[in-house]
């Protein structure tokens, strides 16, 4: 799609190796259209990082380990989260300044933004703004719902850049994950699965819905 000149919204990323993945996706398509001619300077992109839900799936399988005894589960609680994306911050600054990013940006690329998404706190113990504020970096896109805005611009506190200089305590979060006897792969690979699950029937439910109307128009 790149290739062909059109902008895309990369979505439902978990994972920081799909994350490197859709970089590398990104920069193939832009050098692709390069090659054939196009004007790389219109070429958007956003590659939706998804925040909250890693924690409840986390935070879930912490609580079983709890059970089994496994020590220092409980302040590993609702740090996933913010340690992955704070690790796909990282990636992120690396991938666009590289010798291959600053070939196409002397071409007149535009970066691929990253799009923090799901940063609803889900978890009534924790504060409604944890996903925004603990989350802020130039450049970094956040599509909050409406609760989370409304309690960001009521009580919000934004003390300026909160991900750059926390990438060694981002690994050990989830080193200790791991340690906990938890699999990183496979909470990332269960959330992409029911994300993708979700979003088929939000498809399927819009295409029945619209089927339904031109039904009625003909009838």
């Amino acid at each position: 799609m790149l290739a062909e000149g059109i902008s895309v919204n990369v979505t439902l990323i978990f994972s920081l190796e799909r994350y490197r993945a859709v970089i590398n996706a990104f920069m193939l398509g832009l050098e692709k259209a390069h090659a054939e001619g196009k004007d790389i300077s219109t070429i958007h992109s956003v590659a939706s990082f998804f925040v909250s839900r890693v924690d409840s799936e986390v935070d879930k399988r912490l609580e079983l380990a709890a059970e089994e005894g496994k020590p220092g589960t409980e302040k590993l609680r609702s740090a996933a989260a913010l340690a992955n994306a704070r690790l796909a911050h990282q990636i992120a600054g690396e991938s666009f300044s590289s010798e291959r990013w600053q070939l196409l940006a002397d071409r007149g690329a535009r970066p691929q933004r990253l799009l923090l998404a799901s940063t609803g706190t889900k978890d009534p113990n924790l504060s409604d703004t944890l996903y925004v504020t603990e989350l802020v970096a130039a450049g970094v896109v956040n599509t909050m719902p409406e609760k989370t805005l409304m309690a960001l611009a009521d009580h919000g506190v934004v003390e300026g850049d909160t991900m750059t200089d926390t990438y060694v305590e981002s690994n050990r979060v989830l080193d200790g994950i791991a340690a906990a006897g938890i699999s990183y792969r496979d909470v990332v690979d269960t959330l992409e699965t029911e994300g993708l699950d979700k979003f088929v029937q939000s498809w399927e439910g819009l295409l029945g819905t619209i089927d339904a109307g031109l039904r009625r128009v003909v009838a």
